[in-house]
């Protein structure tokens, strides 16, 4: 047998190293995209990433804070293998020792190797996380500079476009690659450094895997019947300085939210609740279909700050689709534009509220408060990301 060994040293709490292999949120923060676990013995421990790489396991062993053994067993291994990963108290730090027994014979070469590095890097981004905060896959991705939007196939007929997968964009980030390449709204992404792109939200990652900010990319995408090709420069990632304070958190959420709810509330000033429930296009939101979505996204991240701190975040296989029916109900239950808008800063106050009070001990988890601190801070501010479409549509409805 062979064993490959990674090892490392980390400075946090040594509960917080314990659960990053015995939690399926902790595990999704530093090693794979999705993940489901039991941790018990013989309990499951399924874990994917993108791509369809996958592994599926089970618990072979556990000694709280102290060692976890598991039965790794992915799509590509001709054969299960075991990793032992123990934890060991140093002062004010946790030294993490993963070893994977692996078979000593020839065929296994290229796999032993390919451990190694994977369980090296997995285990620097595990330190970044318990320490920092910061997904190094994520800080380290480049930036498109896109908002994507759905891909119909009423859009496909009434924009022109021959095709019936690709990516509609809503619109591009200023300043970023995207836009200086000259994408404009209603493209319809179809292939990215030779990969295809799909209506799958998952092939565009995957497409830029192991590209960096700086790198050119050749982009293929239909501009209504006509197929184009350019050469995008990707775009560094601007990460947000995320305070570990929740009161300086909510601060800083609020010097955003309060001029972008302030110019989305001018831009509907002079327009009638008739002309905001006018659709440009039969398949085109409203104004207040647009300001909809934008209280459901609020929404999601009153979920998903929950699921972060229960520890028990909802996962899907995606990233979803927007639910007309869902906007249209909840224009039906705000019908103008007073409404709509009182609506949407009350959702904003709950949002600010939960974050003025996260607890104490969820700051301390650090990968998971990072995760959301970094959402609410965004730099392409959902909220400002949709007023252009916003203005559109009420232009069209005064015509």
């Amino acid at each position: 047998m062979t064993i490959v060994t990674a090892e490392i040293t980390v400075s946090a709490p040594l509960k917080f190293a314990y659960r990053a292999f015995t939690n399926s949120t902790s595990l999704r923060e530093w090693l794979c995209d999705v993940a489901t676990v039991e941790p018990h013995p013989q309990g499951r421990m399924y874990m994917w990433w993108r791509g369809d790489f996958y592994s599926s396991g089970h618990y072979l062993a556990l000694e709280e804070n102290k060692c976890v053994k598991f039965r790794w067993f992915s799509n590509s291994d001709p054969a299960p293998t075991e990793v032992t990963v123990t934890l060991t108290e140093k002062g004010n730090s946790v030294g993490i020792l993963l070893e994977h027994e692996v078979p000593g014979d020839g065929s296994w070469k290229e796999a032993t190797e390919a451990f190694r590095h994977h369980w090296e890097e997995s285990l620097e981004n595990l330190k970044s996380i318990l320490e920092t905060g910061v997904d190094l896959r994520i800080a380290n991705r480049p930036m498109l500079g896109i908002l994507p939007g759905d891909f119909t196939e009423e859009q496909a007929t009434a924009l022109k476009i021959p095709v019936r997968e690709g990516l509609r964009l809503d619109g591009t980030v200023d300043g970023m690659g995207a836009q200086k390449a000259g994408l404009q709204r209603d493209d319809v992404l179809v292939g990215m450094a030779g990969k295809p792109i799909t209506n799958d939200f998952n092939t565009l990652p995957i497409a830029i895997a192991g590209k960096k900010g700086g790198d050119n990319m050749e982009v293929v995408f239909y501009r209504g019947p006509e197929k184009k090709t350019i050469t995008m420069e990707l775009s560094k990632r601007p990460m947000p300085d995320v305070p570990f304070n929740p009161a300086e958190l909510e601060k800083r959420a609020r010097e955003l939210f309060e001029p972008a709810l302030a110019e989305l509330e001018k831009t509907f000033e002079g327009h009638t609740d008739a002309q905001a429930m006018t659709r440009p296009e039969p398949n085109e939101w409203s104004a207040l279909e647009i300001v909809a979505h934008l209280i459901s996204g609020e929404r999601f991240n009153i979920i998903f700050l929950t699921g972060l701190i229960d520890g028990y975040e909802p996962v899907t296989d995606g990233f979803g689709t927007n639910i007309h029916a869902q906007v249209q109900a909840t224009v039906k239950a705000h019908p103008s534009i007073d409404l709509m808008l009182g609506a949407l800063r009350r959702t904003v106050d709950e949002v600010l509220a939960y974050v003025s009070f996260i607890p104490a001990d969820f700051v301390e988890n650090k990968g998971s408060y990072h995760r959301f601190a970094s959402i609410l801070l965004q730099p392409d501010f959902h909220l400002t990301a949709h007023l252009e479409q916003i203005k559109a549509a009420l232009a069209a409805a005064r015509k």
